[in-house]
């Protein structure tokens, strides 16, 4: 441990007392963007920034069902295979799938074979359809759900202890509401921080200014 009270570890990465780490790029993340590629990718170009999209949005409300019980880097690394398998997750397509999908999407070994995670996924596609006929967009509804910004929390070393908010609680409990499943509280929050409905990248993190901007910018559906 240096006197600033950073530590260097094997792989190269320093990691800072608030929580931020410098890999061997130079660039400063988020304590656990630096561990894979893929993370870093994510969490520099994705991580964050404002979606209004409504096949992104369903996407990531998707994924984060898969990941329960696992780690998003995998799921992450499965993402290309996910948007193979599930019609790049345009919701009023696979509103459409029948049992014959499910047998075929439990034999793709490139996603999660898991039944109930991919019958929630056609399920929560056919309530998606129903929820943009209710609410004009996918978008327009979750964007709803928007943390005020005053309300965030983070703990004295300045590591993210901001969720569950009690935006995503009230989103998750009007999806399920609405007949969605895999959505709790955790989900929903993890939702939120990826699709920029908070900015949860950690002070001195070289993106936070970044997705700062973009939320800035960033007309409200």
């Amino acid at each position: 441990m240096s006197e600033d009270g950073t530590v260097r570890r094997e792989d190269g990465v320093v990691a800072g007392k608030d929580g931020v780490v410098a890999g061997e790029d130079g660039v400063r993340r988020c304590w656990w963007a630096n561990s894979a590629p893929e993370y870093r990718a994510y969490h520099d170009t994705e991580w964050g920034f404002p979606v209004s999209d409504d096949v992104r949005l369903f996407e990531k409300l998707s994924l984060e069902g898969f990941q329960a019980g696992l780690s998003w880097l995998t799921i992450l690394r499965k993402r290309p295979a996910f948007r193979r398998a599930f019609a790049r997750f345009e919701f009023e397509r696979i509103a459409g799938f029948d049992e014959r999908d499910v047998a075929r999407l439990l034999a793709d070994a490139g996603i999660v074979r898991h039944r109930g995670k991919i019958e929630a996924v056609i399920n929560n596609a056919t309530r998606a359809v129903e929820l943009v006929q209710a609410e004009g967009s996918l978008a327009h509804y979750v964007w709803a759900f928007e943390p005020d910004a005053r309300t965030e929390r983070v703990d004295r070393a300045g590591l993210a202890e901001r969720g569950p908010a009690a935006e995503s609680k009230a989103l998750a409990k009007d999806l399920k509401r609405r007949g969605w499943r895999f959505v709790g509280p955790t989900t929903a929050y993890a939702f939120m921080q990826a699709m920029g409905l908070v900015n949860d990248h950690l002070d001195g993190c070289d993106a936070r200014a970044s997705a700062d901007g973009a939320r800035a910018r960033f007309d409200r559906p």
